[in-house]
């Protein structure tokens, strides 16, 4: 192509506003839709790239800080294979984490079908509120692993005292939010819906509930984080299995890159779940994600 034929194409683009436009738009989209994943993935790499490096210098042992690759491998030999009999560490990762997951799934759900009916309760009923609020304030201050001694005197090294601590840990934050969401439910809202007719059951099926919908979101995401907790500190002080187990016995072994796989994959996990959470945050209150534009 000519000099001439160049220019003349250069002139045509950028003669076009639609066309720049157009460009401009596109471009926004892939960043809207990818940026974050990128800048994640690029963010990641360098992380484990200047940790192995500083790993590999000798500057820090390796019973304190293995080589990236080194927990890489043990984190995908512990998913793929089984520990061979006589083991100091019984299965493999991926057993002790379908436990664990097991025993958090089935402790959210209890610490949901608790927290969400009492924070919507003392949110709408100030009697309620009176009454529960000093416990519920008390117990959530509370800090759980003092009550792990006193649930292994009365339940045992059993899963129903590994599943208490989870709930415990996980429905305060959950009570939490609900109830702030109905306490702070725009009256607007509430006298609009009085002038259309609404009764008290109206009021809070398509009122309240709907505006709380984001508070309980937000708390069942701080719960998951409080379960995890509430997983680890049972299963290391009362357990024979689960990350929490696995972990414990890989420091009294000083096998630290299964230690750091551990962790690793705990961090995988409640990273995933909370990101479950916004998807379902943004399926159930998509006002929220347009507030957010």
């Amino acid at each position: 192509m000519s000099a001439t034929g160049e220019n003349q194409a250069v002139t045509n683009v950028t003669s076009d506003p639609a066309r720049l436009v157009r460009t401009e738009w596109s471009l926004k989209e892939v960043w809207k839709r990818y940026g974050s994943w990128g800048v994640t993935v690029v963010n990641l790499t360098i992380f484990f790239i200047v940790w192995e490096l500083f790993a590999r210098s000798g500057m820090v042992s390796p019973l304190f800080l293995p080589r990236a690759s080194a927990m890489f491998e043990a984190l995908w030999t512990g998913l793929t294979t089984t520990a061979p009999p006589g083991s100091v560490i019984s299965g493999s990762i991926r057993d002790h984490l379908f436990y664990s997951l097991g025993n958090l799934m089935l402790g959210l759900s209890i610490a949901c079908a608790i927290g969400i009916p009492a924070g919507l309760l003392m949110g709408g009923n100030k009697y309620v509120e009176t009454i529960l609020s000093p416990y519920v304030w008390a117990l959530a201050s509370l800090p759980r692993i003092a009550l792990v001694p006193l649930f292994i005197l009365f339940l045992g090294f059993t899963v129903k005292m590994q599943v208490t601590i989870i709930v415990l840990s996980a429905v305060f934050p959950i009570i939490i939010n609900a109830w702030a969401g109905v306490k702070t439910t725009e009256k607007s809202l509430l006298a609009a819906a009085k002038v259309f007719g609404a009764n008290r059951r109206e009021l809070y099926m398509k009122v309240v509930f709907p505006y709380t919908l984001p508070f309980i979101i937000s708390g069942v995401q701080q719960g998951i984080g409080r379960g995890l907790i509430g997983v680890i500190i049972a299963e290391i002080f009362g357990g024979s299995k689960g990350l929490g187990y696995l972990i414990q016995r890989s420091a009294d072994t000083f096998n630290s890159a299964l230690m750091y796989a551990v962790l690793f994959l705990l961090v995988v996990v409640s990273l995933t779940l909370i990101q479950l959470t916004r998807w379902l945050e943004a399926y159930v209150a998509p006002w929220r994600r347009i507030d957010r534009l």
